[in-house]
């Protein structure tokens, strides 16, 4: 059995540390800002995520962009060439493009190195509910499951990864087209924090709100305990409002006795269309 190497893209929003433990290659996604383009690193080497959510604040205005097939190949052609298989866990299709690139590198990849597999899997998600999705496909791999029994695993769990999240600030959200311009001034008068997910399309999805910061983040332990069946492992992720993430945390321990809450930072990729102060939770439930 061949070994294999879990690749993923910087969208997942995975701690440096974490990347390290998990032995897996993350691709760097690209964001602009400032007229100078930046590549989103796990270690933030081009760019520190506050200064970052600091330009957002001051009304800099911040453009993506997705990985193109070279980037895929250049970083998935040597792990090939020394022998091993690659599963590639992608950026959802319902957002970005960088899932498309993916799939045509591993089909020129899988042309010129045919002894190898390279498989491509749209995870339908985002920010730390795609690094929740990578790290369990890495424990999978780490109890001795092949590259097939982890694509399979991954493709029958994916859209039980669950994404309950909230905005501080609704006009990113009517810039980037997900709000009306007067819903995002209305609810900005009357404090009115939406609470959103990501469907099983992969699509970010409005479904209610919440007065008040505070009620926000309650709202989002509230839909875990709705649907949530592994209750043990939690991820959560911020735009720059790291006190927050902490309360959602202590509020996660409390209601449900969780033992490992991994939170990092939403990376300029996601934050540059969510904004400061987004609070996002990933657990595995039932259904999205």
């Amino acid at each position: 059995m061949s070994d294999f190497t879990i690749v993923t893209d910087s969208s997942a929003d995975l701690p440096a540390g974490l990347v390290q433990e998990l032995g897996v290659e993350v691709i760097p996604l690209a964001f602009t800002i400032q007229g100078k383009t930046y590549r989103n690193y796990p270690d933030d080497r081009e760019m520190d995520p506050k200064a970052f959510y600091q330009m957002l604040r001051s009304g800099e205005v911040a453009t993506t962009s997705a990985a193109n097939a070279f980037e895929f190949t250049s970083t998935v052609e040597p792990i090939l060439q020394a022998g091993r298989d690659v599963l590639i866990l992608a950026f959802s299709s319902g957002l970005s493009t960088t899932c498309q690139s993916a799939q045509l590198a591993a089909q020129e990849l899988s042309e010129k190195y045919p002894e190898r597999k390279v498989y491509v899997v749209d995870t339908l998600a985002a920010s730390l509910g795609q690094g929740l999705l990578v790290w369990l496909a890495a424990q999978e791999k780490n109890e001795g499951r092949d590259i097939e029994e982890v694509r399979e695993w991954v493709e029958e769990n994916k859209l039980r990864l669950c994404h309950w999240f909230t905005v501080d600030d609704l006009h990113f959200l009517k810039r980037g087209g997900r709000i009306s311009a007067a819903t995002a001034v209305v609810g900005s008068m009357l404090s009115i924090k939406p609470v959103l997910h990501v469907d099983d399309e992969g699509h970010l999805i409005n479904v209610g709100k919440a007065r008040g910061r505070a009620a926000s983040l309650t709202a989002l332990v509230d839909k875990m305990e709705e649907t949530a069946i592994d209750v043990d492992t939690v991820f959560i992720s911020h735009g720059d409002c790291l006190a927050d993430a902490e309360k959602v945390k202590a509020m996660v321990e409390e209601r449900f006795g969780t033992q490992k809450v991994v939170i990092n930072h939403i990376g300029p990729v996601i934050g540059a269309h969510a904004g400061p102060g987004t609070l996002a939770l990933f657990f595995l439930g039932t259904q999205r």
